[in-house]
């Protein structure tokens, strides 16, 4: 089954993480790349020109605030993180950028996904589509994902990881993912007292 981008947030007896996949039929030919803070999709060498087809293919997946980690399938990642750090709290951050964002005015109209986990281990899952805007927290101790088509609406499922390379390998192939297809690449963040962000 194809989802095209895929993230999950939660957390397990082990830590609080972020996973971000890369799941692409049009635009295979992107890696992502681990920085201070952040983790960003990005073309490989030599497929740069591919950011004038779409303006949607590069953006940071992953953005750290203090102990709060940002993922999402687009630029809102930096818009979420920014209302955080400004002092607006996860839900209403995750809200009011969804909706001012909006969904992508692609020709599949592809909606924006998000998720925010702090190093407490609360974690907030949502979505924007031409139909809605859904934000919702995740009990403690729980994981859920969402992807871009499909399955829209936030699933529960088993995420088995203790680190942040372990969720990225993760959320790539393993478990319930390995049913999706056409994965790319990935990134996760992990952490208890820090965060520690991984590429894939």
């Amino acid at each position: 089954m194809y989802l095209g981008r895929i993230l999950a947030v939660g957390n397990n007896e082990s830590g609080n993480f972020v996973a971000y996949r890369v799941s692409s039929r049009s635009f295979p030919n992107r890696i992502t790349k681990t920085f201070p803070e952040r983790v960003a999709v990005v073309p490989k060498e030599g497929y740069e020109k591919d950011v004038f087809e779409s303006p949607y293919i590069a953006y940071n997946c992953i953005r750290v605030v203090g102990d709060v980690a940002v993922v999402s399938n687009g630029s809102h990642t930096d818009v979420i993180a920014e209302k955080i750090e400004s002092g607006m709290n996860i839900r209403d951050a995750m809200a009011f950028s969804l909706l001012t964002m909006d969904y992508e005015k692609d020709d599949f109209n592809t909606p924006r996904i998000a998720g925010v986990t702090t190093l407490e281990g609360e974690s907030y899952i949502g979505i924007v589509t031409h139909e809605k805007v859904h934000v919702e927290k995740i009990p403690a101790g729980k994981a859920s994902y969402i992807a871009v088509y499909e399955h829209i609406h936030p699933q529960t499922v088993e995420f088995t990881a203790g680190s942040a390379s372990d969720a990225a390998k993760f959320i790539m192939d393993g478990g319930k993912f390995a049913e999706f297809t056409n994965p790319v690449t990935s990134a996760a963040g992990f952490g208890k007292t820090g965060w520690e962000l991984v590429s894939i």
